[in-house]
């Protein structure tokens, strides 16, 4: 099974990272070039244990459908949101998050399983990991760009207005 793991070092402190990595809105922003967005389940706001969303994107040329529910859940350290339905044969992506002085870092591991065998394991090594590194990387991103915005808007005592929408 292929795993694809991702580090990023965040500005921000912990909780606020922690919060941002589950917010449906961020997620769907981060993904907007994929045409992503909630169409069942948690639809907006911050998921919890147990809670389940139905994605639909782009992919590859078409409209695909996900379903991943939460089924691991310790804030703000760690969670983890499975495949329960979708294009794979099966998901797991583990949101790692420790402090470190004046930072946090966010630790992602992408486990996937392609469907169809042999023909799937040959286009996760063309293709597939590259194209789902992509996605992580650009997801996570924007996710450092606003956690940093929150924290250094801190002393204001406020948060800017439309964060999430930046």
């Amino acid at each position: 099974m292929p795993l694809i793991e991702i580090q990023s070092e965040i500005f921000s402190d912990i909780k606020t990272c922690f919060d941002l990595a589950r917010n449906i809105d961020v997620h769907k922003e981060s993904l907007k070039h994929t045409g992503e967005i909630p169409i069942a389940g948690k639809t907006t706001g911050l998921i919890e244990l147990g809670e389940w969303v139905s994605w639909e994107a782009k992919h590859f040329g078409f409209v695909q459908h996900l379903t991943s529910k939460i089924t691991a859940f310790e804030s703000p350290n760690y969670f983890v949101d499975e495949m329960v339905f979708g294009a794979f044969k099966s998901y797991r992506h583990e949101h790692h998050f420790f402090s470190k002085s004046d930072k946090t870092i966010m630790i992602d591991k992408f486990y996937f399983e392609s469907p169809y065998g042999l023909i799937g394991k040959l286009a996760n090594t063309l293709f597939l990991k590259k194209y789902m590194t992509n996605l992580l990387k650009k997801r996570n991103e924007l996710l450092k760009k606003k956690a940093e915005i929150i924290e250094n808007n801190k002393d204001k005592k406020e948060t800017p207005k439309g964060i999430l929408q930046l």
